[in-house]
């Protein structure tokens, strides 16, 4: 017997179409998501040595929040449709027999299967490469225990009939990715911080690049007049564009200190202690104007005022010569 919906031209619709795209893109995009998310998990409890220099903990944090924010945002779209989906599929069975739902099915079927076949082609390039570490390892594991739950369940819904419910299989594979998604969500604020605490990195990160900018300009200070100044004050230049930068979150003055006729101390008050444990190795150094490279100097602190010294080397960074007008 025909359902009465069916025969008003209703059973199926552009609804359900835009609903079945929704849910297949909303999965690749949370799929991707929670891959990279992975990613970097393992990338910051097993970084690589030939990757982790300078910027690599803030680049896996930065890739951690956004993988993160599109978890919690596109996870429970995807949810939400194949609940609500499977919800019409009850109330109109014929829905299940779609050709777009069909299409979408096979087409989300073939990229899964793409991907682990593409995971261990790269396996053997790695293999190949001399790069078959541990880290690696873990990332082709993830591919192919996602691609491969994708396809499984796919392969499930596909093989579903017509006014079939959900096997228990099924409902057992949606609630474990829920829970795991949930703990892999949580756990990122548990490694990057809450969003206070990354407000604090942020100023001191800051402050740092400020203190840069000032150790920068009393080198060309240095350079230009053959002496350092004696206050921050002179470094304010409005002919180049500079003026001393101030805290950026309460507004003080950074502290300086000439100690010699080649040194002076940079200080700060730092509210966390540094977190580049991962770039201790490659610190970033500033750049001097008309200079490749920089005198020597970590810019790693713990919390409270710290003081940075400084000594600048005339052979290294020679006076510049007069222009005679």
């Amino acid at each position: 017997m025909e359902h009465p919906s069916t025969s008003s031209g209703q059973a199926t619709g552009p609804r359900d179409v835009f609903l079945q795209f929704l849910s297949v893109i909303s999965l690749y995009v949370a799929a991707g998501s929670f891959i990279t998310l992975i990613f970097q998990y393992i990338n910051y409890l097993i970084p690589d040595p030939l990757q982790a220099g300078y910027g690599y903990i803030t680049s896996v944090f930065d890739s951690i929040r956004w993988s993160i924010s599109i978890l919690i945002v596109i996870f429970p779209v995807y949810a939400w449709t194949l609940w609500f989906m499977d919800k019409g599929y009850k109330e109109i069975p014929e829905r299940m027999a779609m050709k777009s739902r069909k299409w979408l099915v096979y087409l989300t079927i073939f990229v899964a299967a793409l991907l682990m076949i593409g995971d261990f082609v790269a396996l053997v390039y790695q293999l190949l490469r001399g790069e078959f570490t541990s880290s690696f390892l873990l990332k082709v594991l993830t591919i192919i225990l996602i691609a491969g739950a994708v396809f499984i369940y796919y392969l499930k819904e596909i093989k579903r009939q017509t006014g079939e419910a959900r096997s228990s299989f099924v409902k057992t594979v949606s609630y474990a990715a829920i829970a795991v998604v949930a703990v892999s969500i949580i756990g990122g604020f548990f490694i990057v911080g809450s969003p206070k605490e990354e407000r604090a990195y942020r100023f001191d990160e800051q402050r740092v690049s400020d203190l840069q900018n000032i150790q920068n300009e009393t080198v060309y200070f240095w350079q230009a007049k053959r002496k350092l100044p004696n206050d921050l004050s002179e470094l304010n230049d409005s002919i180049r564009g500079f003026r001393v930068p101030v805290d950026p979150e309460n507004s003080s003055n950074y502290i300086y200190r000439k100690t010699g006729n080649l040194s002076f101390d940079l200080c700060a008050n730092f509210a966390r202690a540094s977190r580049s444990g991962l770039d201790r190795t490659a610190a970033e150094k500033p750049m001097p104007i008309g200079q490749p490279y920089d005198i020597s100097g970590y810019w790693d602190h713990e919390a409270g005022q710290i003081c940075f010294q400084r000594t600048i080397d005339p052979d290294k960074f020679p006076p510049l010569e007069k222009t005679k007008l």
